[in-house]
């Protein structure tokens, strides 16, 4: 007897630094400026450091927010006990920020978990699903899993990604999905849906679950509060403090719904989901919104730079209303692979069906300088090459 596993199941491939690709071309990860996953480049507030730290460590520890593991004297039970399962201390505190009640949350280990709750929760086989490409990977991946069928709306380039939402709610009409995905801003375009829009939408959409991916709200320009609208019984808004507060080797997300949505999710979720440092690390960082402000601005000033910069040099990115935008480079493997070669990484989205393009979130201003100093050096060398 053989066992073999499904075959329609695809793994959706992620920006970030892929750590045996670096040990193949014998570079540190330490040594990468990472332009291609859309994190906080600042890192995490200082004072989540400092309260981990205090966490882990025991009272009369004089590290003073400078962990060493050998020096530091460890609280065992910091490890040693389960994590809350409800995650209810994030939870209270999540609750007061959003002005939402408590148990219209529920936290996960990232919102990619909470994309395939959701899926698992609510779609089957036979069910119809609408995804709005290019888009983040998971959704499909999670459709797989669950043996929902895929409907797809294709956007073009040659509007810059913007949806036609007409041309959403005719599918819809045709359709009869049981689920939608939107994510807003949209990844990898940046692409942002105002209010009226997506209120046509929801509308249009009483009998589907609407999954609101509101992962990169934090860095959208002239963003709108979509809280007002749980009380639809078919939304469910996702977000993630991975992104916010560079939380990514944590895993923090919450989703926020009406109750019935909320229980479905819990009824199958992973007991201990959210590990305890991540739910401190949660905790604290709420705590810290000025740092989250004071980021945004720098973010802001970095992208226009890079902006600016890449048009100067006949690399014009598309719009985007996020922090991150897309960049046609013609080949984008190749053009990655030059980068990285100078220990430079952005996202080639041949994975997204754009193989003319690249993605680029934006860093501190002298690691930007740093990139449009290689970028340079790339066009100049393939100049010399086709002189």
């Amino acid at each position: 007897m053989s066992l073999l596993p499904r075959k329609h199941v695809m793994p959706s491939y992620h920006g970030g630094i892929d750590y045996a690709e670096l040990e193949r071309l014998d570079i540190s990860p330490e040594e990468v400026l990472d332009f291609s996953a859309n994190l906080n480049p600042f890192g995490p507030p200082p004072k989540v450091i400092e309260a981990l730290c205090q966490y882990l460590c025991e009272p009369h520890c004089h590290c003073k927010g400078h962990i060493h593991f050998v020096q530091c004297k460890l609280r065992p039970e910091a490890i040693s006990h389960y994590p809350d399962s409800q995650a209810r201390q994030l939870r209270q505190r999540l609750s007061e920020k959003l002005g939402v009640k408590e148990e219209n949350i529920v936290v996960g280990n990232g919102s990619t978990e909470l994309i395939r709750l959701a899926t698992l929760a609510y779609f089957g086989r036979g069910d119809r699903v609408l995804i709005i490409e290019p888009t983040f990977g998971e959704y499909k991946v999670a459709c797989q899993i669950a043996g929902a069928s895929v409907k797809k709306q294709q956007l073009s380039a040659e509007n810059a990604f913007q949806l036609n939402i007409d041309e959403t709610i005719n599918l819809i009409r045709r359709h009869r999905p049981k689920g939608i995905f939107i994510a807003n801003p949209n990844n990898p375009t940046g692409r942002y849906l105002f209010q009226a829009e997506f209120e046509k939408l929801l509308n249009a959409s009483q009998d589907s679950l609407v999954v609101l991916d509101e992962a990169y709200i934090s860095f959208a320009e002239n963003s709108w509060s979509s809280l007002d609208m749980v009380k639809a019984s078919n939304l469910l808004i996702l977000r993630s403090m991975t992104k916010d507060y560079a939380l990514a080797g944590l895993r923090l997300g919450y989703g926020v719904a009406n109750e019935e949505i909320i229980a479905a999710l819990r009824r199958i979720c992973p007991p201990w989901n959210v590990n305890a440092l991540a739910q401190k690390a949660g905790i604290v960082a709420l705590e810290n919104e000025e740092y989250l402000r004071h980021c945004q601005a720098k973010i802001k000033e970095a992208k226009q730079y890079l902006v600016t910069e890449l048009s100067c040099l006949g690399l014009t990115p598309l719009p985007s209303e996020a922090s991150f935008f897309l960049v046609k480079v013609g080949d984008a493997k190749a053009f990655r692979f030059e980068l990285l070669k100078r220990k430079m990484l952005v996202r080639d989205c041949t994975s997204f069906g754009l193989p003319e393009y690249v993605r680029i979130a934006p860093r501190t201003p002298p690691e930007c300088q740093k990139l449009v100093a290689a970028i340079k050096e790339i066009i100049k060398d393939r100049r010399r090459i086709n002189s």
